[in-house]
């Protein structure tokens, strides 16, 4: 995949239009979310005042989500428009573990490309599989292997409320393989410096202005394709 826009081609008019209204808000204060299609990724120390209001603290269902630091960003793991020319349809979610990155196909040869953080159970799966629901602010409750582990989870064996110290962030998505729960999730996360890094546990976690950006562009049912192997991914 490469970057379809030059940011330094583009007019502030087209990168507010890219960004869509609501990073205009933000822009100007007065937003509760902030979504980005963002195409092009700039340096560290040159980051458009764009992605600082996409990246911004957002309000939303009674939780104030904090800005991310972006200096302490890779840049490549923040949210941009790519090129697409493999053979998924519009619609589809790709985790590319290796890369550590994931995409929405959108029509039109291109996709919408995420930073992820992949945990010791966003190892232990791949194939295809269907967004089965999905979940604003969930709970969260640590299976009971991972108690065993780190005896300090024991106080939340019947589910952790949903809030901003909360694994699975602002967001989840739920796999399903054949009517089955795969086990595997897409969410959020408060430890955004964690975005581009193997963690040591959870599945594929996303910054939580990335995952409320995937979860407002996913559909119900949508496919979702893991993928482990180096270079498997046609693009």
């Amino acid at each position: 995949m490469t970057d379809i826009i030059d940011f330094n081609g583009l007019t502030r008019r087209h990168l507010l239009v890219g960004l869509g209204a609501s990073a205009a808000l933000a822009l100007a204060g007065c937003t509760t979310a902030n979504r980005a299609s963002i195409a092009d990724t700039p340096s560290r120390g040159n980051l458009p005042p764009e992605y600082l209001a996409a990246y911004g603290p957002i309000d939303d269902g009674g939780f104030t989500i904090p800005a991310i630091d972006l200096k302490r960003m890779d840049p490549q793991f923040l949210r941009r428009e790519v090129a697409y020319n493999g053979p998924e349809a519009p619609g589809t979610i790709i985790i590319d573990t290796p890369t550590r990155f994931a995409y929405l196909i959108q029509p039109g040869g291109t996709a919408m490309r995420y930073g992820v953080g992949i945990g010791r159970d966003g190892f232990a799966w791949d194939g295809r599989a269907r967004v089965q629901f999905k979940r604003r602010w969930p709970r969260w409750t640590p299976p009971s292997e991972m108690i065993a582990r780190q005896p300090e989870l024991e106080q939340y064996r019947q589910g952790m409320e949903p809030g901003l110290m909360n694994p699975l962030g602002a967001r989840a998505l739920y796999l399903f393989q054949n009517g089955k729960d795969t086990l595997y999730r897409l969410h959020g996360t408060p430890e955004w410096w964690t975005i581009g890094k193997a963690v040591s546990s959870g599945c594929v976690r996303f910054m939580n202005h990335d995952i409320i950006d995937l979860y407002d562009r996913a559909a119900d049912g949508a496919t979702v394709i893991v993928n482990q192997q180096s270079g498997a991914i046609t693009v």
